[in-house]
């Protein structure tokens, strides 16, 4: 499977399950209806969400990513200050035009449905597409799920239990960080060197390279932009952004002998990109759009405490960091509506603990180790947004998912990788703790902190 390419995807916010995949879907639909015979016979299209798609779908912006995605655009290419005019054009005629070619009649009040007590089977984000005619013919219709970080399936795929496998075979097929453990023991390679050889495989090898500058330059964009950025995020909660003041107040300490401040300066550039993010901004997911702070924060903690920093500890960082979250996809989950925060901030954890310690030139018995301790303690964690807005606790968690990723780090490579609790034995835990997560729990904004505030 492409590991770098799937776990590290450039989108906008606030949600990769919730905007970036519904995008995804709904131009994916849009894209095979235009190339069916005769799409001019197509005269409006209905959508229905079920599901958490359905619950939370109004905070995470899912309506609008469907109106994107149907007129073609991209969550990797629209540009998030065009965003609101494009959607303000798209209302005010009632009509889409497919793949920015074919007019078609849309208005949301009759044609996208939220059915709020019902989910599919598959997956409880779910999204159906109907294109019908002038005489409500059903043209074209389908089915898909956002499986977590922007991956969708359509129906046809998750009936066929489609996987992200590669198509040729690969020099160190794993599926187990047992199985990386024994690679590496075996041929003399770090995680991210397993990951590296097995992506070259797949495309060139400066293709690779590119791709990773990319990231880490738009994940450094997104701070430096949550950093400077002041005012009010949208949704209704009427939350300042706090990231510029703390900013300047942090600055202005620069020069204080304060032993705590790099904690402080971690915990802001997490939440400057979570702002970014709850605000509609260009993010990574890393391996999610909710968790999409953590992996910034302690990359820019590498970057700041442990310099000289070349793009060889870089690539480092982000590959090791993507093997371990491939191993989450295959054998658990990333998508906080099946497995609750676990699988977002618990897994970004996991992934940053391990990418610090190889960067750091840890082994991988202690990289293994870190990877365990940024997922043990993250365990159970609930994804509760209030309003169903990726802002409250999603921001905050986030600056503590990357002092957690860093601590795990710090105390992997004081070991010698040798623990008690294995890396393999957390993911199925974490995998058998979100199956017994309560539905309420995984991203409906019906449990937790959603339903316990306090009015004022």
């Amino acid at each position: 499977m492409s590991d770098v390419f799937s776990i590290y995807k450039i989108g906008i916010g606030p949600s990769s399950s919730h905007t970036v995949g519904p995008m995804r879907a709904a131009r994916e639909f849009a894209a095979e209806l235009m190339k069916r015979p005769n799409p001019d016979r197509v005269a409006a299209i209905h959508v229905e969400l079920f599901g958490s798609l359905a619950l939370t779908g109004k905070g995470h912006g899912t309506d609008k990513a469907i109106l994107l995605g149907l007129s073609g655009e991209r969550p990797d290419t629209v540009l998030p200050e065009k965003v609101e005019q494009l959607i303000a054009d798209i209302r005010d005629r009632g009509a889409i035009r497919l793949m920015g070619i074919h007019p078609v009649t849309f208005a949301e009040k009759s044609d996208l449905t939220y059915h709020f007590e019902k989910r599919l089977p598959f997956h409880s984000n779910a999204v159906r597409f109907r294109a019908v005619s002038t005489s409500a013919e059903t043209v074209y219709e389908n089915v898909y799920y956002s499986v977590g970080g922007g991956t969708i399936l359509s129906e046809a795929e998750a009936k066929m239990g489609k996987t992200e496998a590669a198509p040729v075979p690969l020099p160190h097929d794993f599926s187990s960080a047992a199985d990386l453990l024994k690679i590496g023991e075996d041929h003399g390679l770090g995680f991210d060197r397993i990951l590296l050889e097995n992506e070259i495989v797949l495309r060139p090898e400066p293709e690779i390279y590119d791709y990773l500058r990319n990231i880490r330059a738009t994940m450094s964009a997104c701070i430096d932009r949550g950093l400077c950025t002041e005012g009010v995020l949208p949704g209704g909660l009427n939350l300042k952004r706090r990231a510029p003041q703390l900013h300047k107040e942090l600055t202005a300490r620069r020069n204080e002998h304060d032993p705590l401040l790099a904690m402080d300066l971690v915990s802001l550039w997490a939440i400057a990109v979570n702002e970014e993010n709850a605000a509609g901004g260009r993010v990574v997911t890393a391996p999610t759009n909710g968790a999409a702070g953590i992996i910034p924060a302690v990359l820019r903690y590498y970057e700041t405490y442990h310099s000289p920093v070349g793009d060889d500890g870089i690539f480092t960082f982000l590959l090791c960091a993507a093997a371990i979250g491939a191993l989450y996809k295959k054998n658990a989950s990333i998508s906080g509506a099946e497995v609750g925060c676990q699988g977002e901030v618990g897994v970004a954890a996991s992934m940053a603990a391990a990418g610090l310690t190889a960067a750091l030139g840890g082994t991988n018995a202690q990289v293994e180790n870190a990877a365990e301790i940024g997922m043990e303690h993250n365990l159970g964690l609930t994804c509760d947004p209030v309003a169903g807005l990726v802002q409250v606790p999603c921001i905050e968690r986030n600056a503590m998912g990357a002092i957690k990723a860093i601590n795990a780090a710090r105390l992997a490579l004081r070991g010698d990788g040798t623990h008690f609790i294995s890396l393999d034995k957390v993911i199925q835990t974490m995998r058998q703790t979100g199956a017994d997560m309560q539905d309420k729990y995984k991203e409906t904004a019906r449990g937790g902190l959603a339903v316990n505030i306090i009015e004022c």
